[in-house]
């Protein structure tokens, strides 16, 4: 499986796995190929690899059917190493290689720099152009004053992420006292902000006793911020850290005996839960676009059918921002009869989708995927509400509060440049 293989061979800048791992044989004519662009070497290879499964997992079903206009969906992974210089390397390599669908989730600055590299090429080579599907960089630049026509982001943005945690927030009377932790770049700079500007505007009385901003995947101990955060008397910490980042902040707050709550992005990413294990039971919290006790037959189905896929793998079913991106695609395709970008772009602004937390939609203005988002804590399965573990650790997540689609829509400065006629 994939977690076994060397890093040495995903080092490369394009990696293309063999047929006997994901089935697809060798790259054939007549296939529609996505780029799959992320660092699959380095400190974050591990988030990267849980894309790259969950990238497979979508393009295998729609396989499994047909494919889209007679052609079979092909994944192709290029290694970033989660670098913004490196990335725009990768998109001239794919550009080289015709392909005209990429998909990238991971490091906002990384996402800013692909857009930039992604206008230049698409307004020089109009009849080469290429789609962007961001599965999970969340900075709202990229849907607001960065936006670019053939971006599409599929996740929920820092602010509304950050709308619906501090709704929450702000309604714990016991809060009174909060620190911001944060990765030191465009993701991590507008977490801290967002939060501060919405818990200052909605509760006066909450203060903000610390603002840290570190390296991104470079700290190896975060002892020294914890012990900041304790001597603040803190009694919520906001972060939006994710990979070892986070993993390593929750290790060094447990291993501290810090008590504040944690409100996190990505508290259930890879590493994180078995690092904290009961130690966050009730005091570790996420704010996400789905986790797996969100409940119905639909979410067993995807969170058994991914164990059952990826049985070595550690990570479960997660990104459903990526089932979206792949559903809306072909479907787009579909209705065009067309795997054009620019006319696959049009069909699919505004265009609905039903997931497994609800109907969601994209927006023309800006083109950001509107969907439910949820706020849980870190609890012990129970096979009730908290029905499947993560990462097989007998602790998952349960909902504290939904909050529907129509109830995270914020306003836009998004004013693209739409491809002529």
């Amino acid at each position: 499986m994939l977690s076994k293989i060397s890093r040495t061979a995903i080092a490369g800048a394009v990696v293309v796995f063999s047929s006997a791992l994901f089935s697809l044989g060798a790259h054939a004519e007549g296939t529609i190929k996505i780029a799959y662009l992320e660092g699959l070497s380095g400190p974050f290879a591990n988030v990267g690899e849980v894309g790259l499964r969950h990238l497979q997992y979508a393009a295998d079903r729609v396989n499994a059917k047909g494919g889209v206009l007679g052609q079979k969906l092909e994944v192709i992974p290029f290694d970033t190493k989660t670098s913004p210089q490196e990335a725009q390397l990768v998109f001239k390599q794919l550009v080289d290689q015709g392909i005209r669908y990429m998909m990238q989730g991971n490091g906002s600055a990384v996402a800013i720099a692909l857009t930039e590299a992604l206008a230049k090429h698409n307004s020089r080579e109009p009849e080469k152009t290429v789609l962007y599907m961001n599965y999970g960089a969340v900075d709202p630049s990229l849907t607001n004053d960065k936006c670019n026509f053939y971006h599409f982001r599929f996740d929920a943005d820092v602010d509304m992420k950050m709308q619906a945690m501090t709704n929450y927030m702000v309604q714990q009377k016991d809060i009174k006292k909060v620190y911001l932790i944060n990765q030191d770049y465009a993701f991590g700079q507008s977490v801290a902000k967002a939060a501060r500007a919405m818990l200052t505007k909605k509760r006066a009385d909450i203060e903000i006793v610390g603002d840290d901003l570190h390296p991104l995947g470079k700290v190896k101990d975060f002892a020294p911020y914890i012990a900041k955060i304790k001597a603040s008397g803190a009694d919520a910490v906001v972060s939006g850290n994710w990979g070892n980042d986070i993993a390593l902040l929750i290790k060094a707050s447990k291993e501290a005996g810090l008590t504040a709550e944690f409100f996190t992005y990505y508290a259930g990413g890879l590493g994180t839960p078995p690092v904290i294990g009961e130690a966050g039971v009730g005091h570790l919290k996420q704010v996400t676009v789905f986790h797996s006790n969100i409940g119905g037959s639909r979410t067993a189905d995807e969170v058994n059918g991914y164990r059952k896929r990826f049985p070595d793998a550690k990570d479960d079913f997660y990104w459903t921002s990526i089932m979206a991106a792949v559903d809306m695609l072909t479907r787009s395709m579909e209705q065009t009869k067309s795997t054009d970008p620019t006319k696959v772009a049009l069909a699919m602004e505004n265009m609905k989708v039903d997931q497994v937390t609800g109907e969601a939609y994209m927006r023309a203005d800006n083109h950001q995927l509107v969907q439910p988002i949820f706020v849980s804590t870190f609890s012990k399965s129970n096979g009730k509400d908290v029905k499947f573990d993560v990462e097989r650790t007998g602790f998952g997540f349960k909902t504290d509060a939904r909050i529907e689609a129509k109830d995270t829509v914020l306003p836009t400065t998004c004013k693209f440049q739409r491809p002529k006629g």
